[in-house]
């Protein structure tokens, strides 16, 4: 079985739009409640829960993540940036694990895996930070060998594969290649001793080949979830996923 970890992020965006400036994340008039959306989604079949407390607090907020925390009954995974306050942060929420992303204001949404060849001296504290604190580590990183050896060799159990260049190449003669580099890399950190997440651009219609990717442990998905949400309510949205998942 492939886990499927449901990202509620964008249900925070909703709220946001029209909420931004309220001074509470939750109650009275403030719709949506992300929440709730989780408890939703748990109820469904989700094996976990995934934020991304960013630093200009676009969606999620920190209120978010401590009710979520005392609330859900799978597991909180948290996305976030490696940087001191983010680690100091984490320490004191004792998620059951972190996945450290690149962060960058201007997009709109993680657009590529972190540099942890850059960024080894960063990132090296921060696992052994997590670690000592109980806390599992999972690295956000394309397909390239040089970052899953540099993960293997930070002590990282484990990574998460960013296919959003194959999501973004799925309707073009590129998909084919896309996909063999994120088997070849899979084959890899499985070989390296590392546990195999992936996401990123996931859909209802790719998910039949990258469930295929050898070695997958859970799959981080969010925008089409909420998106076919939309239109099925999230409990059918969350269940037709996880059907597809492991069909």
């Amino acid at each position: 079985m492939i886990l499927l970890g449901v990202n509620i992020d964008h249900c925070a965006t909703v709220r946001q739009a029209r909420y931004r400036e309220a001074p509470a994340a939750c109650g009275g008039a403030i719709e949506p409640d992300p929440v709730a959306f989780a408890l939703l989604a748990e109820r469904a079949g989700a094996d976990g829960i995934t934020v991304h407390l960013r630093e200009d607090r676009r969606h999620i907020q920190e209120r978010d993540v401590w009710r979520l925390r005392e609330s859900i009954a799978t597991r909180l995974n948290l996305e976030m940036a490696c940087t001191p306050l983010m680690i100091e942060f984490a320490l004191r929420l004792k998620p059951d694990s972190v996945c450290l992303v690149p962060e960058n204001r201007r997009e709109v949404t993680t657009e590529g895996g972190l540099d942890v060849v850059a960024n080894r001296e960063r990132v090296n504290d921060c696992v052994s930070a997590m670690t000592a604190a109980g806390i599992f580590t999972s690295l956000f990183i394309d397909p390239d060998s040089a970052q899953i050896e540099t993960g293997a060799a930070l002590k990282a159990p484990w990574i998460e594969l960013h296919t959003g260049a194959y999501a973004e190449a799925f309707h073009s003669p590129r998909r084919g290649a896309e996909f063999e580099r994120l088997c070849q890399a899979a084959t890899l950190a499985a070989k390296s001793g590392l546990s195999v997440n992936a996401g990123h651009g996931i859909s209802y219609v790719n998910i039949a080949e990258v469930r295929q990717i050898p070695h997958l442990h859970e799959l981080n998905i969010g925008h089409s979830i909420v998106s076919r949400a939309l239109f099925t309510g999230l409990e059918e949205a969350v269940r037709e996923m996880r059907a597809r998942l492991n069909a």
